[in-house]
């Protein structure tokens, strides 16, 4: 019998998967995992395995990491040394564990040497220590989660906002819901077939910021405009309103539940060109289409960006 590890399952991405995985995978082949089994008790009492997984503890993580055919690493919801220290710790356990495979929830563009993103550091560093360890891998190469933008556009209108401030220029963006990248997830962890593979997980079509704007107020009927920033005018504008710009940072009165430092230099990545990849395995993968942007808007209170879950190890 299988042994399948899905890591994260109390948070917003890691909850979808937990859904989605089962659909796919016996509920006896299954351990999901959170810092806190307490807040997956609702697993357990489906008869699913559960452990706690703290991320400073290889040996632990490593005991319950113990012989699994997979393990899914999702990149860590911080930013910089501590996700990499954490992301290493998760790598070094599946080693010891004698783990068959881990699958690693990277980001599109993530070993081009000149992509600027502040994230893409750590996903780079990740994705260079599995692949200098003994150990099989599948990377999800995800794009921009959609629900990011569907909740600021919501924000803005809230907020009786005429505009919205991005520094994304006309750069294109396949975006692609984080529900969709999730599915692509289970959907890795039940598939034997692939093998030290990297994988681009796209949304269905590339657009600009102008064209995602033109989608949601014909869904919505708003009116709302685009107004292109540059890197400095648009930390200042997340500084006004009170955006922490790292993940140390406040978030209980931002408006945003993202750091500006992640939101600026992806919109960089964007103006660049870096996250318009023309090719993508979803499809492939999952055997569907991904959600289009019009679905998205017309049923956009089912796809926003949620809670933050900022803790490894609460």
């Amino acid at each position: 019998m299988r042994k399948i590890v899905v890591n994260g399952v109390d948070g917003n991405f890691g909850s979808i998967v937990a859904e989605e995985v089962m659909k796919l995978i016996p509920k006896e082949e299954l351990l999901f995992t959170a810092p806190n089994k307490e807040k997956i008790q609702k697993y357990a009492d489906m008869g699913i395995a559960t452990a706690s997984a703290n991320f400073n503890d290889i040996d632990g993580l490593a005991d319950v990491f113990d012989h699994a055919d997979k393990v899914l690493l999702i990149s860590m919801p911080f930013v910089g040394e501590k996700r990499r220290k954490a992301h290493k710790n998760a790598v070094d356990a599946c080693v010891k564990a004698h783990v068959g495979q881990i699958i690693y929830t990277s980001v599109l563009s993530a070993a081009h040497p000149f992509n600027p993103s502040i994230e893409n550091v750590d996903h780079s560093y990740t994705e260079a220590i599995i692949q200098n360890s003994p150990l099989d891998y599948i990377f999800l190469r995800n794009s921009l989660f959609v629900e990011a933008f569907t909740s600021d556009y919501l924000r803005a209108v809230d907020a009786g906002e005429k505009k919205i401030s991005k520094n994304m220029g006309d750069g294109r963006v396949w975006f692609i819901s984080r529900k969709d990248c999730a599915y692509a997830a289970a959907c890795a962890l039940n598939n034997h077939l692939l093998h030290r593979a990297v994988l681009n997980i796209n949304g269905l079509e590339p657009l600009s910021y102008g064209d995602f704007l033109a989608i949601g107020n014909k869904a919505t009927g708003n009116s709302i405009a685009y107004e292109k920033l540059t890197d400095e005018q648009l930390y200042a504008y997340f500084d006004s309103i009170g955006v922490p710009r790292d993940t140390d940072g406040d978030f209980s009165k931002s408006p945003i539940q993202a750091t500006s430092e992640g939101m600026v230099t992806f919109g960089t990545t964007v103006t660049q060109g870096y996250l318009d990849v023309p090719v993508s395995d979803f499809s492939a993968l999952t055997g569907r289409k991904p959600l289009s942007i019009e679905y998205i808007f017309d049923h956009v209170e089912e796809y926003l960006l949620g809670d933050r879950h900022p803790t490894e190890d609460e």
